[in-house]
């Protein structure tokens, strides 16, 4: 035992990490792919900041020329400004009752099945994919200039992202409930109706309501494509550079927006 204590124990090293690892390989490689996309974009984009320096000062001298507001089309600029919230609120309407069948059949644990399931969900995303602005400018080639180009346009591109939305909130329910109803008896209608909804109707109205704040935003810029509303007034002065009226035009829209946004909040907080 004496001899082989005295035997003098090696400690183990580590062998030395090659610098360039699997790990640190990948890193490189992705920061590189980063890299490349953002600067491929930069040059489709052509991002000039040179330009923007320059424009700048042409702002301001716009910016001048803008003030005071003027304010004797005051009544035809609040008309079609209520214009705006009726497009938005008829369209949100309108999209909220279409997917509120769709969003069950959407929803992996209450459709029927598989054969109903993706289909609504390529519906959905077909909805989702297509802009409102997209749909308005196409509605307007169909029923003529004016809101109801924008309400329908609207309504089909809400239709699809409240249904995908709502659909995930039903995902989420706990399937407690739902199988308590289920071994009643109750039919497949009324375990939606009496034990699925009502878990998830706060959070479907409050998607509704954000919905109504996006359009009433969005219905600004439909105007351009002659879809009526306030956007339409904005465009028609950016045209004639009208900067007086301009001003006063982005003046309402901001009160607008502002009060639908706080409006749509304190009914989301009583509502939670």
């Amino acid at each position: 035992m004496t001899g082989l204590a005295a035997i003098p124990s090696r400690e183990y090293t580590e062998p030395p990490r090659p610098w360039l690892s699997a790990s640190r390989l990948r890193f490189v490689l992705v920061l590189l792919a980063v890299a490349a996309f953002y600067g491929a974009s930069w040059k489709l984009a052509r991002v000039e900041p040179a330009k923007l320096v320059t424009g700048l000062p042409k702002m301001a001298s716009w910016a001048k020329k803008a003030w005071p507001p003027a304010l004797d089309e005051l009544p035809v600029l609040l008309l079609r400004t209520a214009e705006t919230v009726a497009m938005a609120a008829i369209g949100t309407t309108a999209a909220a009752a279409l997917a509120l069948p769709l969003c069950a059949l959407a929803a992996k644990n209450v459709t029927p099945g598989r054969l109903v399931y993706y289909p609504a969900r390529w519906f959905l995303n077909a909805l989702r994919g297509i802009d409102s602005f997209v749909f308005a400018l196409l509605f307007v080639a169909a029923v003529g200039l004016g809101p109801f180009a924008g309400v329908l346009g609207i309504a089909l591109h809400t239709w699809g992202s409240t249904a995908k939305l709502w659909a995930e909130a039903i995902e989420n329910v706990p399937p407690g409930p739902l199988e308590a109803a289920a071994a009643t008896g109750a039919s497949r209608v009324k375990v939606l109706a009496y034990a699925l909804f009502p878990d998830v109707a706060p959070s479907m109205v409050s998607v509704a309501l954000f919905w109504w704040e996006f359009n009433v935003r969005a219905s600004t810029v439909l105007g351009v494509v002659g879809a009526g509303g306030i956007g339409q007034e904005l465009k028609n002065s950016m045209d004639l550079l009208d900067f007086p009226r301009l001003l006063t035009i982005i003046g309402l829209i901001l009160i607008m927006v502002t009060v639908i946004d706080h409006g749509s909040q304190w009914l989301r907080h009583r509502l939670t």
